[in-house]
């Protein structure tokens, strides 16, 4: 008789187990399909019905896993969930203050769940497409809608500058930036990414094609996959004003071969510096060269790199006397240099896994956009940045185990994180520039300065004596763990940015040309670094400080040495 009951019991619990997990998969399909539905109709209901119908998802969504802090950020859900998802949340329930990488250890896991709930919700090609009648300039823009054109192949149809806006990208926003940097032509692709060019893309399309909408623009079309929607840029609001103007790069000596270094030209009775800017920035060259009534549109080559200026006095002032000399005045025009802007993830996966690893404010970002120009390839990071993505980082949102990127971005120095990568470049740079350049980011973001009230709180104090520290052993970790390293420091990278690039890319093991390493130099600054200097930047650093820190310098000098490397630069230790 027990035999049986043992049995009976026996086969309820397993029923009641598997009650509870069949009851529990059947709430979360239910949950996903009603996500989905609710995905599909909110756009077109009024506020109020939206945000009904999407509460009990949300909060279903973070019951179970579903979405997180990135997945929240995603532009593929809508705003309606986004903000009913953040009436959820609690304070408590809220990511703690704090540097990125310090909050990113799970970052595997968190793929995996965006991921595996972005199957669910479809749409694997990015922004919702348009149908056929939808393709039409927006009421508010100013310039003309051109057409729709093709942007296939390795090299960008539009190649000047670029950026890219996840949540906010419109047409008005994109002609704007392309006219601030005096372009013609504004090209939107994807729904999100701006493209500038003064010369109209070769291959046109059916406007049917151009079907994605705007992230920050309902029914309005930016482009597709592939494809450029594009404006003629007419002028720029009203308050607004070019960037960037005509810069005088010095006085030189002409080249022996005047017809092939210098591709384009204009010859006419009194030229002047704008004429001759503006010839060549409709031709988009980045220099224009003035001798006489003699106008020259040219990039820097070997044959003339910008490298050796001379006397200014030797370019004289009358036009005639010029004319006859061996030297021209050199003037930078708004344009960029396009023979190194156009970039690509790898066409395979790297056999080799190669980080670009340095202490936060030691130049990473800086020294990613030099990699991705002068490589052809995009970065990537272990960390996600929506900001560095939208400067065009493109490689950002790309995971970092993917293997598409010459390089991945760092901050990490434990020893399992370390021996994850089969090399890596360490980028160091002197300890007092790199604690007063993180402390900036962390209280104003990266092109942002730290108000006068940060630096004179506690806060500073307690940041240098934490960060110093890490600033040591992050160097120490990676020359004891490191399987293969290149050590390049930022000071060297900026007094001798081309042999040192040069060095960068060959331990990439990738070939360059000279003129495209050139053209790197040409654009070296980019968009993203802080512009001027602080209204007032007094000694920030008070004596105990600098021993601390000068004591961190002399281990890690020692430890450079004691590698076969050489030592840190002496200016690292104020004098």
């Amino acid at each position: 008789m027990a035999k049986p009951f043992f049995r009976l019991q026996k086969f309820l619990r397993r029923t009641q187990f598997l009650l509870f997990f069949l009851t529990a998969a059947y709430l979360m399909t239910g949950s996903l399909l009603l996500l989905q539905r609710a995905r599909v109709a909110l756009p077109q209901g009024p506020r109020a019905a939206g945000t009904l119908q999407a509460l009990p998802v949300a909060a279903m969504a973070l019951g179970v896993g579903l979405l997180d802090s990135r997945d929240l950020q995603d532009p593929r859900v809508s705003p309606e969930l986004l903000l009913d998802v953040d009436v959820l949340r609690s304070p408590l329930a809220r990511p703690r203050p704090g540097p990125r990488w310090l909050r990113s250890r799970n970052s595997e896991l968190r793929q995996l769940r965006r991921r595996w709930f972005h199957h669910f919700m479809g749409d694997p090609q990015g922004p919702p497409a348009l149908g056929p009648e939808a393709p039409r300039p927006a009421a508010s823009s100013r310039g003309t809608y051109v057409g729709c054109f093709s942007d296939d192949g390795q090299e960008r149809t539009l190649k000047g500058a670029v950026f890219f806006d996840l949540r906010k990208m419109t047409i008005s926003h994109c002609q704007d930036a392309c006219a601030e940097r005096s372009y013609v032509y504004a090209g939107l692709e994807a729904g999100a990414e701006c493209y500038c060019g003064n010369r109209l893309p070769a291959v046109s399309v059916g406007l049917e094609e151009c079907n994605h909408e705007c992230k920050g623009e309902k029914g309005s079309v930016c482009g597709g996959v592939g494809r450029l929607s594009v404006y003629r840029v007419e002028e720029l609001q009203p308050g607004s004003r070019k960037r960037r103007t005509v810069t005088y790069r010095g006085c030189f000596r002409l080249p022996e071969n005047i017809t092939h270094a210098f591709p384009d030209s204009l010859i006419q009775a009194n030229v002047t510096v704008e004429t001759c800017s503006g010839f060549c920035s409709q031709k988009e060259f980045p220099l224009a060269v003035l001798r006489g009534w003699e106008c020259y549109c040219a990039y820097p080559t070997p044959q003339f790199s910008l490298q050796d200026a001379v006397d200014s006095s030797l370019c004289g002032q009358d036009p005639e006397a010029q004319r006859l000399a061996e030297y021209c005045k050199v003037y930078q025009t708004p344009m960029q240099d396009t023979r190194c802007t156009d970039r690509r993830f790898l066409p395979t996966k790297s056999k080799v896994f190669v980080a670009l690893s340095s202490f936060p404010g030691a130049g990473n970002t800086w020294a990613r956009h030099l990699i991705e120009h002068a490589t052809g390839f995009y970065t990537g990071s272990y960390y996600f940045d929506g900001t560095l993505y939208n400067k065009g980082f493109k490689g950002e949102k790309d995971h970092w185990r993917s293997r598409r990127t010459i390089c991945v971005k760092t901050h990490e120095s434990g020893r399992r994180e370390i021996e994850m990568f089969d090399s890596a470049i360490l980028l160091i740079r002197n300890p007092y520039r790199s604690l007063v350049a993180e402390f900036n980011r962390k209280c104003a973001g990266h092109l942002g300065y730290a108000a006068d009230r940060n630096w004179k709180s506690k806060e500073w104090p307690d940041f240098v004596n934490s960060y110093s520290s890490w600033w040591s052993s992050h160097v120490l970790d990676w020359l004891k763990y490191g399987k293969r390293l290149l050590v390049v420091h930022y000071e060297e990278l900026r007094h001798s940015l081309v042999p040192t690039l040069r060095e960068m890319v060959a331990f990439l093991n990738v070939s360059v040309s000279e003129e495209r390493l050139l053209c790197v130099e040409n654009n070296k600054e980019g968009s993203f670094r802080r512009r001027g200097g602080r209204p007032h930047d007094p000694e920030p650093f008070t004596p105990e400080m600098k021993d601390l820190i000068n004591g961190y310098i002399r281990t890690v000098d020692k430890a450079l040495r004691d590698h076969n490397w050489a030592g840190l630069p002496r200016e690292y230790v104020p004098r």
